[in-house]
């Protein structure tokens, strides 16, 4: 079942002195469960696209559709809902509220859109991935590798369909970093979820299902492993 579709997307930036391609007719379908990695260096188009699909962001032209579901359709607000219900994010910077507690933290998005927290759920989570003796403290007392978790376990509470991580082993060494990726890869399985993760790392990317490479914009290249 396709999960994620993209459908020929721009985003075009118009400065005083010319016109930036940011994305350049991309095209993109991600299937219920994947695992999928984006690869490209640095202004290769890769965290637009991202944007795009996560709708943060709206595009020049061309659609994203998750589920069915046509973002370019909705008003900014019904967006926003839409995207607290239905996709989960991880950034390479945590955004994490310093004066919150762990727990604080992981269930504010479900505190501010009003629902009840599944709390068998939030414990399964946090016994994954190892933060029940963490949950009183705050952010700045953990390591880089135990903040990535809370925001792991900050996106999946919501049970998104969707989870989109962004640069999210950048901030970490090499180990730490593949642990994560261990993590989210099973945690995507536990809860059946389709994973797109935004990278520049090699061996972030050897650990999809499928790999695709972009530069200026485009895509490149469309695979599994190389």
């Amino acid at each position: 079942m396709e999960m994620v579709n993209a459908v020929n997307l721009t985003k075009h930036y118009t400065t005083d002195t010319y016109e930036v391609h940011a994305l350049d007719g991309v095209s993109l379908s991600v299937e219920e469960g994947e695992f999928l990695a984006v690869v490209g260096t640095s202004g290769s188009g890769k965290t637009t696209l991202l944007n795009m699909l996560g709708g943060l962001d709206v595009p020049t032209s061309g659609g994203v559709w998750i589920r069915g579901v046509s973002l370019k359709d909705m008003t900014g607000e019904e967006r926003t809902v839409f995207r607290r219900r239905n996709i989960g994010f991880v950034f390479q910077q945590y955004n994490l509220i310093p004066a919150l507690s762990v727990y604080e933290n992981i269930v504010l998005p479900l505190r501010l859109d009003g629902q009840q927290i599944d709390e068998p759920l939030l414990d399964e989570i946090i016994s994954i991935l190892g933060l029940k003796d963490k949950m009183e403290r705050l952010p700045e007392t953990l390591s880089g590798g135990q903040q990535q978790r809370t925001a792991i376990a900050r996106a999946l509470l919501s049970k998104p369909a969707v989870l989109l991580a962004d640069e999210p082993t950048g901030s970490l060494d090499s180990a730490t970093g593949m642990e994560v990726v261990g993590l989210l890869r099973s945690c995507a399985a536990r809860f059946h979820q389709t994973v797109i993760v935004v990278t520049h790392q090699e061996e972030v990317a050897q650990a999809a299902d499928r790999i695709i490479r972009m530069a200026d914009g485009k895509i490149t290249s469309d695979g599994g492993e190389e």
